[in-house]
């Protein structure tokens, strides 16, 4: 029994005394802590940008590279637990700190596999998880090589974030457009909807699901546009969803919390898309339409705290602020007072200073008992408050 495992079940030990380390200080790393902040847990932040949103939000924010393995675990070695915000981290480093007692959840073989989506694919088939058909690519003309796999989905194997190193490839005349690096290209679905759960799971097994969610996703840009909880589905496909969810992470065997990215399909079965192994944009609204937050659950889980309830208070939709086309600098917003007056809708920024043509610079959750009016205050909101500069 080493780490945290040691000190979740020492009487003396309470979590107020544990150290906490998080990688990465951006707006999930800012989120967290206001969580953080409900049950006084120490958190101290490594991020490479001294302007990130968590930079003035902790005591001991410090500025570094998150690939570097000897900055990563000369940083680490002073924590009880580390825990992360983004997976493009030194796995190395943390494999090492781990194997010298600091708790390190979700653990780093999981990081490591989701980091390249070739893995993750390869996984789930051979785990017998469902998951769109695939095949691994080499670079563009190994791309060529499977014609016969379009219309279909290019992806990069590792490097793709917030929508890029994603691809289609609808006809032979796409093909210029695919990745010239290690990547895979997937059937395209033929989808009624696109959801999401957030799953999660402690180091004692306890697990629970959030309510499936529903994606709108920008047509170019591969980003969520919106959000809508509960999803409008069967009660089948939705105990498909919780149970492919719950499937995934403990195949996985992840501690921690785990964001599965789903296909309905038009057959009814449900895919796996892909899937995030911390919190994620699907459970933002959590924060107001939940019992608990997605925030507060990721901490309970790495804690080996009994996991809350992830009771659904009021149907909720979310709409991500993202930088307008054609606007950097810094960042001016239009519209606040307009929605700030509208009832249930609650604003989030995330603290970044300067904005960049589709950069995430917050969200905007509403809540509202009928289903369709959440959309009709949604689509309000997406075309009153703008990010410019």
């Amino acid at each position: 029994m080493t780490g945290l495992d040691y000190l979740c079940f020492m009487p003396s030990k309470d979590i107020t005394d544990l150290k906490i380390g998080v990688l990465g200080g951006g707006q999930l790393g800012r989120m967290m802590i206001q969580s953080a902040i409900n049950y006084n847990l120490d958190i101290s932040i490594l991020d490479p940008d001294e302007n990130a949103p968590c930079a003035h939000l902790v005591k001991d924010f410090t500025i570094g590279k998150l690939t570097d393995e000897q900055l990563v675990y000369d940083w680490g070695k002073s924590f009880d637990l580390i825990t992360i915000e983004i997976e493009n981290v030194s796995v190395a480093a943390l494999k090492r700190l781990q194997s010298e007692g600091v708790s390190v959840y979700p653990q780093p073989e999981i990081i490591e596999l989701i980091q390249d989506k070739r893995n993750q694919k390869t996984f789930y088939k051979a785990n017998r998880i469902p998951t769109s058909d695939f095949v691994l690519t080499e670079n563009a003309a190994d791309v060529a090589n499977f014609k016969g796999m379009l219309p279909a989905v290019n992806k990069l194997g590792t490097e793709g974030y917030d929508g890029r190193g994603v691809q289609m490839i609808k006809t032979e005349a796409d093909l210029d457009k695919a990745f010239d690096k290690p990547g895979l290209l997937e059937k395209l679905v033929d989808f009624e909807k696109e959801l999401s759960v957030v799953v999660a799971r402690n180091q004692n097994g306890e697990m629970t699901c959030f309510p499936v969610v529903e994606l709108s996703y920008h047509p170019e840009h591969n980003l969520v546009e919106f959000l809508f909880a509960p999803a409008q589905i069967s009660i089948e496909a939705e105990k498909k969803a919780y149970d492919l969810a719950k499937d995934v992470i403990e195949k996985l065997d992840m501690v921690g919390l785990l964001a599965v990215e789903m296909f309905l399909a038009k057959d009814g079965g449900i895919l796996v898309n892909e899937v995030a192994p911390r919190t994620h944009n699907s459970g933002h609204h959590t924060i107001e339409a939940n019992r608990t937050s997605q925030f507060e659950q990721h901490l309970r889980a790495v804690l080996n705290m009994p996991l809350g309830s992830t009771e659904l208070i009021t149907p909720a939709a979310m709409v991500n602020l993202l930088g307008e086309d054609g606007f950097s600098g810094n960042a001016q917003y239009e519209g606040m007072e307009q929605c700030m007056a509208m009832h249930g809708v609650y604003v989030h920024l995330y603290g970044k200073k300067l904005t960049k043509p589709f950069r995430k610079m917050g969200h905007v959750t509403i809540t509202d008992h009928s289903i369709d009016d959440l959309k009709t205050k949604a689509r309000k909101v997406k075309e009153t408050l703008k990010v410019k500069a």
